[in-house]
């Protein structure tokens, strides 16, 4: 028996010493044991190569994500410090149409519901560019944007958007709230996923708010990326991938309070969370989020078997582009792509797709034009290039935008050429 003892704490020993090797879970702080998807090994998404690197060696990061069997946070650990990455940025959301549109309606909604006016405060956090804090100041509404990275800061503020350069966490919430004073609204759109101290950066939204205030959070729905193999969403930039259960209780671990849940179309299928502070009985709790719940519960979010064998399904995407790539220029057509977004990195270097499949790529951004792809080295050029080449085939890296880049360069029907969109399934279009 004694024997028997020894060895049960002998294992049990191990075990610490094991979990103790492995990442902690941001929110909880759970040892992380369960595998998500292992994409291999990939470089900052938006570290575009210059001519003048392209002689010169990539850091390469582990592109495993993993999910807290206590919380069901699917999240990969942060091997970059978030000024490294957010420093000098590339992505500029006012270069899709698409985008600045899905900003102005809210902008209206938003306005309307919660009565806003020049008597109000806005924030934005993670603001880039002004793209949607313009249509409050041209309603008059006083703005701030945060925005961490200078270069895209500098074009908000060229816009008349004020921006301050800063991370947001409690410190710098604390700090924005008494001298610009508290926020009516306090908004972030693709952002909630990018922070690696998810608590902090809650407590921070915590003491912009007002406390008759309301925060908007928009981010993509995990169920949506599962559902949809939206695999190539995953990359360093994004340190969290986030369902509604997930999120209401970070925020309720902070004293917020998910009154309202919206389903959106965009990046593949979004939500929208409205918050407010726990003391804030004048907005009750909306139906939405008892269904959304519901919903997430039902479909097994709330049990780590659901989180299982997505790396099987990603690797199926893969197989079929590939193949599909081979027959292309085994038969001696010539195939592009279109973009280089963040998901279109992962989407190459997981697949190892480069200037062997794709001749080049294009992008409306200057800001990449004549950089090539991190990884994958594959030259981005102005999408004038798409008339020069007749291509037979385009690969559309930011397939979220399909219907927005079909329509603008349908006229590659002039010459047979056509569309390819590689998630949630390969798709052939003809326009």
């Amino acid at each position: 028996m004694n024997d028997d003892a020894n060895d049960v704490n002998d294992d049990v020993n191990d075990l610490t010493r094991a979990d103790r090797l492995l990442p902690a879970c941001r929110f909880c702080g759970t040892p992380l044991r369960t595998s998500f998807v292992d994409l291999g090994l990939s470089p900052l998404c938006q570290t575009h190569i210059e001519a003048h690197q392209l002689g010169e060696m990539e850091r390469f990061y582990p592109l495993h994500a993993r999910v807290c069997e206590q919380c069901f946070l699917v999240q990969l650990p942060a091997f970059v410090a978030p000024d490294e990455i957010f420093g000098e940025y590339a992505y500029f959301s006012s270069f899709s149409s698409s985008w600045v549109e899905h900003a102005r309606r809210y902008t209206a909604q938003v306005t309307e519901r919660y009565r806003l006016g020049a008597h109000s405060r806005v924030v934005e956090v993670a603001s880039n560019d002004g793209y949607l804090l313009q249509h409050f100041v041209a309603a008059g509404v006083p703005v701030l944007g945060i925005e961490p990275a200078a270069n895209v800061a500098r074009a908000a503020e060229a816009r008349g958007v004020p921006t301050r350069v800063d991370f947001l966490g409690e410190a710098t919430g604390q700090a924005i709230a008494a001298e610009f004073g508290a926020a009516d609204l306090v908004l972030g759109n693709n952002v909630l996923a990018h922070v690696p101290d998810i608590n902090d950066f809650v407590r921070g939204l915590r003491a912009l708010l007002a406390p008759a205030g309301v925060i908007t959070m928009e981010f993509p729905h995990l169920m949506r990326l599962i559902e949809r193999r939206q695999f190539d969403t995953i990359y360093h930039e994004h340190f969290s991938y986030l369902s509604f259960s997930t999120v209401e209780r970070i925020f309720a671990a902070h004293g917020l309070v998910l009154h309202d849940v919206e389903e959106l179309p965009t990046h593949g299928g979004s939500i929208r969370i409205h918050a407010r502070h726990a003391a804030n009985a004048a907005l009750p709790v909306g139906g939405r989020v008892a269904e959304m719940r519901e919903r997430e519960r039902a479909l097994g979010y709330h049990a780590i078997e659901r989180y299982l064998g997505f790396g099987e399904q990603v690797r199926q995407v893969k197989h079929r582009l590939l193949a599909h790539l081979i027959e292309a220029k085994a038969a001696g057509r010539k195939v592009v792509g279109y973009g280089a977004p963040g998901k279109g990195n992962t989407l190459l270097n997981y697949c190892g797709i480069r200037s062997d499949f794709l001749d080049f790529t294009v992008d409306t951004n200057p800001y990449k034009q004549g950089k090539y792809t991190p990884g994958t080295r594959i030259p981005i050029l102005a999408p004038e290039a798409l008339r020069q080449a007749r291509p037979d085939e385009v690969l559309i890296l930011p397939w979220n935008l399909k219907d927005e880049i079909v329509a603008q360069h349908g006229y590659i029907r002039e010459w047979g050429g056509r569309f390819i969109v590689p998630i949630p399934q390969l798709e052939v279009i003809t326009p």
